[in-house]
């Protein structure tokens, strides 16, 4: 059930950091316990740090550390590559990297059990047949936890229609065959039937997988939800706390009204920012071609200005195969899917290959700091120089929204395209849902 919740157009740090302490409180009185002994954090990776969710966890950290608890922390990280020492205290501030652990998605799993290809097929709509092996990091399942506590920004998200809640555990804390058949059914569901929805197809599984697999485990989700205020700042409009899928519900709620810009007609041009501290692989910086894909025209431009990429996977072995393939629609991967090896043995890196493809609806412009032109034209991009871009498009003089610039171009600006969804009306009225099982 939801335990308590807080909503306003501003909610400041001190008040959060007051629910933080109710959680503390309350998750105690809930389990009948004095005190909370031992303690799992478990935060979102620094991709997330824009919505305040390290200091979140720092709070928590200090809090139960003072009553005495030990207290360990896994960010979850799925396959992104683990934090450096820095980051993590860039990220988490005072928390010791001794009690903050890495996510081995490859080697540190244990399987809890299966979702049926039955149930995936019937979620599916007949689209995918195959299980899902919930396939679940080893220290979470194999060591005893007074309580978890998850903590996460709810916003629209491209494989679960929105971010958090159990996302924690079944993609940041997953194993590789998890990931694989979880991304892989959502990228032949359809990225665009999966965005901005309360329930979609891999979420309906994780779901199952929680109830069946996870019931026993004591646990609490401190969720947030972000707007923009007057002055285009990102603040905190919402905090859900409770053990339920309800809880979910609620914040997924209030992201779908405050984070999904709809337009009346496609948008011609739309410039994205992907900030250089959070944002190291277009794994990840593509966050700005699925959160407005939904938007842009027919023959129209995104260009992703993204100063701290890098590379484009995560891991090796996956950055070699969007090289060997880049990006491509959804249908020339499926084909490919059937034959190629290197494709069937990374399947969440063969789905990113769908999710980053503009269908060949619109052109996808990358400005990064660290790729060549070669780089990136070789994955199917067209190339700005990121100082050219920085320019002509200045953050410190652009605001979110349609901007006409000096030679009459007209763009549509977003500064933090991981915080929300873009979308014509049309777009979002025609797709499939599963709203209706809600």
């Amino acid at each position: 059930m939801t335990w308590f919740k807080r909503e306003a157009e501003v909610i400041s740090r001190p008040e959060i950091e007051q629910m933080v302490q109710q959680t503390i409180d309350e998750a105690k009185q809930r389990l009948g316990l004095t005190e909370l002994k031992r303690v799992l954090l478990l935060p979102p990776d620094l991709t997330r740090a824009h919505s305040g969710a390290g200091w979140i966890t720092e709070r928590f950290y200090q809090l139960l550390d003072a009553e005495g608890a030990e207290v360990h922390l896994i960010p979850t990280l799925g396959q992104h590559v683990p934090h450096t020492p820095e980051q993590n205290q860039w990220m988490f501030g005072s928390i010791p990297e001794e009690r903050i652990h890495k996510h081995d998605w490859k080697n540190g799993v244990v399987n809890v059990g299966t979702v049926p290809a039955e149930f995936v097929r019937e979620k599916t709509g007949g689209a995918v047949d195959w299980e899902m092996p919930v396939d679940l990091n080893s220290m979470l399942i194999e060591e005893q936890w007074d309580i978890v506590i998850n903590i996460g920004h709810v916003v629209p998200h491209e494989v679960l229609g929105f971010a958090n809640h159990n996302k924690n555990y079944f993609i940041g804390l997953g194993g590789k065959r998890l990931l694989g058949a979880s991304h892989m059914a959502s990228a032949v569901y359809g990225i665009e039937n999966n965005l901005g929805n309360l329930l979609t197809p891999v979420r309906a599984c994780f779901n199952y997988a929680e109830e069946h697999f996870l019931g026993d485990l004591k646990d609490v989700y401190f969720q947030v939800v972000m707007d923009y205020d007057d002055a285009g700042k990102l603040v905190h409009t919402g905090v859900y706390v409770g053990d339920d899928l309800e809880t979910y519900f609620d914040a997924a709620r209030a992201s779908r009204d405050q984070n999904i810009t709809q337009f009346d007609e496609p948008v011609q041009k739309i410039v994205a920012v992907m900030q250089a501290d959070e944002f190291h692989a277009t794994w990840v910086a593509n966050k700005a071609v699925y959160r407005t894909r939904m938007a842009i025209a027919d023959g129209g431009d995104l260009l992703v200005i993204a100063p701290g990429v890098e590379r484009f996977g995560e891991q090796p072995e996956v950055d070699a195969l969007i090289r060997k393939y880049g990006y491509l629609p959804k249908d020339e991967v499926l084909e490919l899917y059937k034959t190629e090896a290197d494709m069937q043995d990374i399947p969440h890196g063969t789905a990113h290959l769908v999710h980053g493809s503009s269908e060949g609806r619109f052109t996808i412009t990358y400005a990064p700091g660290h790729l060549s032109k070669e780089d990136i034209e070789g994955v199917g991009y067209q190339y700005m120089d990121v100082e050219e871009a920085q320019k002509r498009y200045d953050p410190a003089v652009m605001k979110d929204g349609f901007n006409t610039m000096p030679d009459g171009e007209v763009v549509f600006y977003i500064s933090t395209p991981s915080a929300g969804l873009w979308s014509t009306k049309a777009k979002l009225a025609q797709r499939a849902t599963h709203e209706q099982h809600v």
